[in-house]
């Protein structure tokens, strides 16, 4: 398929998830684990199998591996709910005690591996302490991580999944499906008489879903004359350049969204603008505007597009069931289209993307 075939497919028209809503295999309520409060849990919570929810409950500590996993457990009686609240980025976000005994109280906690959330490092470590029956799924076993950028401060390192390495690893859509099989490892445990279902919904996602993301990506990026993307936000893509064979520029250099930029981050910004002659960067969804703000007076930058590490959900993907498939279309591989310079604004995306996405607030 090509990338224009999938931006048609996928931006405006059905996604796998949706496909299937439709055939009765997914709940309408969709991403309902998502919505806000102090915890992001709901005691209405349903999963995406259409069961009543009598069956084992997973909650995950992060949205993108609760997205793969409500897809795995599709038409099995295991539920899965998102414990990062709606709007916000699951690598800054520290919940109260409450979430600790959501995580004793469910069957399994699917988790980034160690070192990545302190939360969710805690919440174990208090598993382990109780003696807790809760089964722990690891989304990183099996998964070699890259080395951070070389360009990252080493004394602003944030949080990281290993010391030196960069753990945003779901970004390439490869080391992603190594992820969808650990959880469906995982899940075959809590639910055996449900394997063949669990392990058939992760193969068919992996087909389905992640190889048809990474091919429509390798379109993007072996179309692009430019082999830079200047980002005003933190340094969370660089997987998308390793896998991709582009040089990701992030104007926050430390892995947290929340990192500060320094007078010499925007200076060097400005000269990979001015080198590249670069128009149009990309800013993190859920990140401060202020400093792409800055690059749009200070530069010949015209505006600032949206992109996102998958790591949390605004209210209104909540209302539409977007999940990773849907903002891979509709939020990253369009703004990759303009920021390499593939396709002006205008004809990126599903109709009225530019108008909605240009230097949003």
């Amino acid at each position: 398929m090509s990338n224009d075939d999938g931006q048609r497919s996928h931006g405006r028209g059905v996604s796998r998830r949706q496909a299937l809503a439709a055939g009765g295999s997914l709940l309408a309520t969709g991403l309902a684990g998502c919505i806000g409060g102090s915890t992001g849990r709901s005691d209405s919570a349903e999963n995406g199998s259409g069961q009543s929810g009598d069956g084992p409950v997973a909650v995950a500590s992060f949205f993108s591996f609760y997205d793969f996993a409500r897809n795995v457990a599709a038409d099995t009686p295991i539920t899965v709910e998102n414990l990062v609240p709606t709007g916000l980025h699951g690598h800054g976000w520290e919940p109260n005690a409450s979430v600790t005994k959501d995580i004793v109280d469910a069957d399994a906690f699917i988790h980034v591996g160690e070192d990545f959330q302190p939360w969710a490092d805690r919440a174990i470590q208090t598993l382990e302490d109780d003696d807790a029956d809760t089964h722990l799924v690891n989304v990183r076993e099996g998964i070699e991580l890259v080395d951070l950028a070389a360009t990252l401060d080493r004394d602003e390192e944030g949080v990281g999944a290993q010391r030196g390495k960069d753990p945003h690893f779901w970004l390439d859509p490869g080391r992603a499906a190594t992820s969808v099989d650990n959880i469906a490892d995982g899940f075959v445990e809590l639910a055996p008489d449900h394997a063949e279902t669990l392990r058939s919904n992760a193969e068919q996602y992996k087909s389905e879903v992640l190889q048809r993301i990474d091919a429509d990506y390798r379109a993007i990026f072996d179309a692009a004359d430019r082999d830079v993307v200047q980002l005003a936000a933190h340094n969370a893509f660089q997987y998308i350049g390793v896998t991709y064979g582009v040089r990701m520029r992030p104007l926050v250099t430390n892995l947290a969204a929340s990192g500060d930029v320094k007078p010499s981050d925007i200076t060097e910004a400005k000269a990979v603008i001015e080198d590249n002659d670069i128009r149009y960067i990309a800013n993190g969804v859920f990140e401060s505007r202020k400093p792409a703000k800055q690059l749009l007076a200070e530069t010949q930058v015209e505006a600032y597009f949206p992109v996102t590490p998958y790591a949390g959900v605004r209210e209104d993907w909540v209302e539409n069931n977007w999940g990773y498939e849907e903002i891979a279309y509709r939020i990253n591989m369009p703004t990759f289209e303009v920021v390499l310079g593939n396709k002006p604004p205008a004809e990126a995306g599903y109709d009225g993307w530019a108008e909605e996405w240009r230097n949003f607030e």
